[in-house]
């Protein structure tokens, strides 16, 4: 069962194992896509599975071989099918623990959060990296509520809740919120 197929991956499910392959780009050499492809897989298995060590709930990686990552498939609900101001308390926390693990997950979004077993997963981290500067961290968090603004009725209260979360597990969480602000002044005027 196809899943999506994006930019970068096809992504695929097969006797209950997710398979996220990534796809040749026609327009590189072929020797440089295949080591950039290789090296993105790698680093996205590394993150996804040092965010886990660091106590946020993410798919098991079974198996990565070149271009392609074998992990666990969550069949869950996309939290921006449910989510409301207790899950975006829950989002705030986990977002501190991966912030503190020095990781900026760089995709933010309520579809990149899926709810199974009343736990919340965090999956895709296609274009995460490790960072642990407040601007990448302020960009992240930007980055949700994004989201919660152009999708989700009532985003003043989860934005409210979010923020409730992560002050509670991140010492530099305010220093961050106030980054937040300042990226949403200069996207308006731009």
């Amino acid at each position: 069962m196809n899943l999506t197929n994006g930019a970068e991956a096809v992504v695929r499910v097969e006797e209950g194992v997710l398979i996220k392959e990534r796809v040749p780009k026609n327009y590189r050499l072929k020797d440089l896509d295949e080591r950039i492809r290789k090296e993105r897989t790698k680093a996205e298995a590394r993150l996804i599975s040092e965010a886990r060590r660091a106590g946020v709930p993410t798919p098991i990686i079974y198996d990565i071989e070149n271009s392609t990552i074998k992990m666990q498939y969550i069949d869950g609900i996309a939290l921006k099918h449910v989510i409301d101001e207790k899950l975006s308390e829950q989002i705030g926390i986990l977002v501190a623990e991966l912030h503190s693990a020095g990781i900026v997950h760089g995709d933010l979004t309520t579809s990149n959060l899926i709810l199974f077993n009343d736990k919340i997963y965090m999956i895709d981290f296609g274009l995460s990296f490790f960072e642990g500067s407040i601007e990448a961290r302020g960009v992240d968090v930007h980055v949700l509520f994004r989201t919660f603004e152009s999708t989700h009725r009532g985003h003043e209260k989860l934005i409210e809740a979010f923020c409730r979360g992560y002050r509670k597990e991140f010492g530099q969480a305010d220093e961050v919120l106030e980054r937040v602000k300042e990226i949403e002044k200069r996207g308006r005027y731009a």
